[in-house]
């Protein structure tokens, strides 16, 4: 990485603290440049109360010297611990807040970003390295550390410049007073450069180890897993492996504790011996009437704290070259952009409903795949029809609703609204007009009115009647806080479970809240029996009124409700029609696919069941 790169990388880090937490990031600095400055208060001041006491000045000139030593001093130490509470107070913003600029990096990323693996992969490699201490915990603490150690050498350079101009002390000692301090700065920084290397080596190893312990710990530490643990017996393999990735992170680190201790121990000696040479220097001054008695407390005191802040800046920097590398990958995953035009054209509000969706000649692949998952694919259909997508698994189904709800754009061709490009309309706008239930969806561990909500704030009686008309109104009314009520055990130890099938309709709840022009169902029933799904697509077919509905169904029963088929296959629609037109071509895929399914049915007053 290039200096000039390393110049930006600093200054982007340090705006981005800034930006996630003003407040943390001034405390921070501020309190860092107070901490710093006690010391030299009394070592000022005591330097000037000896001087004092050995040319015999007045009690009251001690008396002042002592009280400006402690009223400094106490000052500086209330204020410091002032923004040290604030700063205390601001680290949870801090974090908070940078979370949040993740979490609204995800939903403002382009969905095709969201599914792309390196993307994931990228995610989740910040997150270990953000565990082992870079990204993040290293800037605060870099910051800090640099700004102490600045501090400190410029105090220490101001209270001992003056010894460079004592005439009594010949020009051969000044030259090598100052290359003693540089060498044992050099030597510093060489031990410290070669322990970061060491503790980089050691932390990219630990990201493995990291991944495996948060997987182990998520699987433990989750409630549902106890059922498995036991009936399984896997307590003790589960130990065990716990056991062993303890032992070798302890492994590990013992090894890097023996090479740190090589490498300090002969800093230290270095720095030892010029100290020791620091006391001969001062003691020749002074023997020889240069300085005073107070100066040698002084300038052995500031002369050993810029030693140590010399040191210690140097390994801040090279602390933070290395963090930078984590900042760049750190920064790459904010800075991945939406390649999703946003458009501009208000959806036309039409009262008599009459939208037109046409699919012209659309092909689609997946980034950074050559196959294609559409190919060719043209339809039209007029919003209030019921459209039953139908194929096997992998023929494109799916693909097909996520390029019409826009998470992707066609690879080639164009999907029109009213015979507009859908790229055109305002992004957020067109995909209000859409409620829709994946075969994927999720459930949060909220209450159950927010759940079918989407949101904190909700209406109870809606949600509740969206609910019995999903079918969850018998579950409704047992639930002891109607929707109220928490789902699962995240974070209420009285939240209700519910089954699979129960959540599908929890989710088609959802899809009725929202009140959408669009209803799309992608496999809304896999989790319920024949008999619930019949109910459930019988009473869809009146919920849905003149609604917009697609369904996706490897059931070829719910297809009867609908007033046109699309057969897709190996990507592309291969038939197009009524139930009763495609069941009546028999060299046709949906006839095969029918009569597949039809020993698993049997048909009772015009309904499908089990």
């Amino acid at each position: 990485m290039k200096f000039t790169e390393h110049i930006q990388i600093s200054e982007r880090a340090i705006r981005h603290l800034f930006s996630l937490s003003r407040s943390y990031a001034t405390c921070l600095i501020l309190n860092a440049v107070l901490q710093n400055l006690m010391p030299y208060v009394p070592i000022y001041f005591s330097a000037r109360l000896i001087d004092a006491l050995y040319e015999r000045q007045p009690v009251q000139v001690l008396i002042l010297y002592a009280a400006l030593t402690v009223g400094i001093v106490f000052l500086l130490s209330l204020l410091s611990a002032y923004l040290s509470s604030r700063r205390d107070i601001a680290n949870q913003e801090l974090y908070l807040s940078e979370e949040w600029s993740f979490s609204q990096k995800a939903m403002e990323m382009a969905y095709a970003s969201i599914e792309d693996p390196d993307v994931m992969l990228l995610r989740k490699r910040i997150a270990m390295e953000s565990q082992t201490g870079y990204d993040l915990w290293y800037l605060t603490s870099s910051t800090e550390s640099l700004v102490s150690s600045a501090t400190r050498i410029l105090m220490s350079l101001s209270m001992t410049l003056s010894f460079f101009f004592l005439e009594g002390i010949p020009l051969l000692i000044k030259l090598g007073f100052v290359a003693g301090i540089l060498l044992t700065i050099l030597c510093g920084a060489l031990a410290s450069r070669k322990c970061e290397t060491i503790f980089s080596h050691f932390l990219d190893t630990c990201v493995r180890l990291n991944v495996f312990g948060g997987k182990y710990g998520d699987y433990i530490g989750h409630y549902s897993s106890g059922k498995d643990i036991r009936l399984y017996g896997m307590a003790e393999s589960l130990l065990g492996f716990s056991v062993n990735l303890k032992s070798e992170h302890h492994r590990l680190s013992m090894k890097l504790s023996w090479k740190w201790a090589a490498l300090k121990a002969a800093d230290v000696a270095l720095s030892h011996v010029l100290k020791f040479c620091v006391y001969l220097i001062l003691l020749y001054a002074a023997l020889s009437g240069q300085i005073t008695v107070g100066s040698i407390a002084r300038y052995v005191s500031c002369v050993m704290l810029l030693l140590a802040a010399a040191s210690e800046a140097v390994s801040n920097v090279q602390r933070a070259i290395v963090n930078h590398t984590y900042l760049k990958r750190y920064f790459s995953y904010l800075d991945i952009p939406n390649p999703m035009y946003q458009g501009s054209l208000t959806v036309e509000k039409r009262d008599d409903n009459e939208y037109f969706v046409e699919f012209r000649d659309v092909s689609f692949r997946y980034p950074n795949t050559e196959s294609y998952a559409l190919r060719h694919v043209n339809l039209k259909f007029r919003i209030g029809e019921k459209l039953a997508i139908v194929g096997k698994n992998g023929s494109g189904k799916t693909t097909f609703i996520k390029l019409m709800c826009r998470l992707y754009d066609p690879t080639e061709g164009q999907i029109l609204l009213n015979g507009v490009d859908i790229r055109k309309y305002d992004y957020d706008e067109y995909m209000s007009i859409f409620s829709i239930v994946f075969q994927d969806f999720r459930l949060f561990g909220f209450r159950l009115g927010e759940n079918v909500a989407a949101g904190s704030s909700y209406d109870p009686q809606r949600a509740a009647h969206c609910l019995e008309q999903a079918g969850f109104g018998e579950r409704l009314a047992a639930m002891p806080e109607g929707t109220d009520t928490f789902l699962y055990k995240e974070f209420d130890e009285s939240g209700m479970e519910i089954s699979g099938g129960e959540a599908q309709k929890v989710a088609l709840a959802r899809a009725l809240y929202k009140d959408a022009p669009f209803l799309i169902l992608d496999e809304p029933t896999s989790a319920l029996d024949p008999v619930s799904e019949y109910e459930v697509y019988s009473s869809f077919n009146e919920i849905a009124g003149d609604k917009t509905t697609i369904y996706i169904s490897h059931r070829l029963a719910s297809c009867r409700f609908c007033d046109k088929i699309a057969v897709f296959d190996s990507g592309g629609i291969v038939q197009t029609g009524s139930h009763g037109t495609l069941i009546s071509d028999e060299g046709g895929i949906y006839h095969a696919l029918w009569h597949a399914q039809a020993q698993y049915y049997t048909e009772e007053a015009g309904a499908y069941t089990a």
